[in-house]
């Protein structure tokens, strides 16, 4: 019977590092949010390294990737930069070491928009974000105060992204730290956001799309915002069973490596189709995605946590819609109400 096991007790401290694998270090870089942390991989590659995602870009950020670089990596340079999807706190610092002469892997996906996104400041929230923040029924008070307020855009905590790169695709096999590691592209949290699985040993680089103990967030937002990413996720998830064994060690974007990666994979599935059936008896009369959070969350959400919670709210929702279970209204103020159809 699969379990989930934590063969790792503690975490690396800030500048340090934990050997997880023969060449293959576990880094931590702090972040200014509930979530506080991000991990990082380096894999030997004898005269360089190859790291796994950055970290968010702010002075502080730099001074322990200096200490990182000078102390425990050896002085050695960062050859290449592997991204495993576009979000800041996995890219941020990914320019920083292009400058220092690492080369950029990304799915094409992923690279397009951490690109785009760093070269999108805005002083105030565009129009289209406005209209989505209706759509989702955020709270008026709230609603009032972000469209006044300088929006937090992407370039606030990533480095610019340099022009090339080189292109991770679904079923390639790439080379990191003496291992050979199959490429299999996931969705519903990034798109194409990309894991790796090792061909030689147990390992599997799973960034955000697998976590423990906690669901990675699978949000719409003013980009597309009209996106199923609920179905894409379940989907990959799918995918990644035929995949999994008991004995591969993730290595996870957040929290403890873990092992038991099919029970995990389940759980995971098992929780949104749970949040579907809640919110489907939720939505037996007319609701905003900002009046779902109880169903979905079972807790109030407050201060911080709304925002993520909003545009989880309305994947869900749109999830519904989109398969035919729900219609959706308009209200004046341009909130979308989802309803249960009638069978």
């Amino acid at each position: 019977m699969s379990r989930i096991d934590y063969p790792l007790e503690d975490a690396p401290e800030s500048g340090a590092v934990i050997e997880v694998a023969d060449g293959v270090l576990w880094m931590r870089l702090p972040l200014p949010m509930a979530l506080d942390h991000v991990n990082i991989y380096a894999l030997d590659e004898g005269d360089h390294w190859t790291v796994i995602d950055t970290g968010i870009h702010a002075k502080p950020y730099v001074a322990i990737w200096e200490k990182l670089l000078a102390g425990p990596l050896g002085g050695k340079p960062v050859g290449r930069v592997i991204l495993t999807h576009h979000h800041p706190d996995h890219v941020g610092n990914a320019g920083w070491l292009a400058a220092r002469g690492a080369d950029i892997w990304s799915t094409r996906t992923a690279w397009l928009l951490a690109r785009m996104l760093t070269l999108d400041v805005q002083a105030t929230p565009t129009p289209e974000t406005l209209a989505y923040y209706r759509a989702g029924g955020m709270d008026g008070k709230l609603y009032e105060k972000r469209a006044s307020e300088r929006p937090f855009n992407f370039a606030d905590g990533v480095h610019p992204i340099p022009l090339g790169f080189t292109r991770l695709s679904q079923g390639q096999t790439i080379e990191m730290g003496g291992r050979r590691w199959d490429v299999h592209i996931g969705g519903g949290h990034a798109p194409d956001h990309a894991t790796f699985w090792s061909q030689d040993d147990n390992l599997v680089i799973s960034g955000d799309q697998i976590l423990p103990s906690i669901s990675p967030n699978l949000g719409v937002y003013a980009t597309e915002p009209e996106a199923d990413p609920v179905s894409d996720w379940l989907q990959s998830c799918g995918r990644f069973l035929d995949l999994a064994r008991d004995e591969h060690l993730v290595l996870c974007g957040h929290k403890r490596p873990f092992t038991g990666l099919p029970l995990r994979l389940r759980q995971l599935i098992d929780n949104h189709h749970g949040c579907l059936e809640r919110l489907r008896a939720h939505l037996l009369e007319p609701k905003t995605p900002a009046e779902c959070f109880l169903p979905l969350f079972k807790r109030e959400i407050k201060g911080g946590e709304y925002g993520l919670a909003l545009v989880e709210a309305m994947a869900h929702c749109l999830h519904l819609w989109h398969a035919g279970e729900t219609d959706r209204q308009i209200t004046d103020f341009g909130a979308w109400r989802f309803v249960m159809r009638d069978v």
